[in-house]
């Protein structure tokens, strides 16, 4: 296993953040195991349940999620529990131990999942040494409407409470715009981007930086328009 950069990882250690494109990022998860299941793992995002937690009345948004310890020991899936965020770092939906679906057994156990997670163990481990990590895993849908725009970080541009963050696209269809943007705690923009094609990614610091994402709207009214990720966040403890 290997950084997935010398760029990439110096990106994210020089300015909190850093952008993979496909190829970068494919090549960097293969290295750290197969991605035979992959064409599954993208199909998984279909049939979610929505989220039923939304302050803002949104129906936007579908989720699974899943807990893991990971360090010496290896990569070990917890018992299911409900994802916890302070109203400090998430203004519209914090202070409520929110229950959403697990992500199921045989995705959390494949191939292309677990190479996502050890690659990620082997970045982060390499930036801050010796931990044992507390590791959250998010499947993302926002769905776009005619008339109803989709929100992937209804909450705004934020920090989650967690040492890094990989945000990884999973799948795009007939969706526009959708821009991630960085910003400094002093509210001065560092950076944006948009993550477009599968694989693509961003790594982030959650310490030093912000983040979050635009609304995004179907290019063809007529047809579906979603946007999938799976989103992991690293926590030493």
């Amino acid at each position: 296993m290997t950084l997935p950069s010398e760029n990439a990882a110096a990106d994210l250690i020089a300015g909190g953040f850093a952008f993979l494109d496909s190829a970068t990022s494919r090549a960097w998860l293969e290295r750290s195991g197969a991605l035979a299941d992959w064409a599954e793992l993208q199909a998984s995002w279909d049939g979610m349940a929505r989220d039923a937690f939304m302050a803002d009345g949104g129906r936007y948004r579908r989720r699974r999620f899943a807990v893991f310890s990971v360090g010496a020991e290896g990569i070990r899936r917890q018992a299911h529990q409900p994802h916890y965020q302070s109203t400090d770092f998430n203004r519209l939906n914090g202070g409520v131990a929110r229950w959403f679906e697990p992500v199921p057994a045989w995705l959390a156990a494949g191939a292309s999942f677990q190479s996502i997670l050890k690659a990620c163990h082997f970045l982060f481990a390499t930036l801050r040494p010796g931990r044992e990590w507390h590791v959250e895993t998010h499947q993302f849908r926002i769905e776009a409407h005619p008339g109803e725009a989709g929100k992937p970080t209804p909450e705004g541009s934020h920090r989650d409470g967690v040492d890094f963050v990989l945000v990884l696209m999973i799948r795009r269809e007939n969706i526009a715009k959708g821009v991630t943007t960085i910003h400094g705690s002093d509210g001065a923009d560092l950076g944006s981007f948009t993550l477009e094609h599968p694989f693509e990614a961003a790594l982030v610091d959650d310490h030093r930086v912000f983040h979050g994402v635009t609304a995004v709207e179907p290019i063809d009214p007529l047809l579906p328009a979603f946007r999938d990720v799976l989103v992991v966040t690293f926590r030493a403890i």
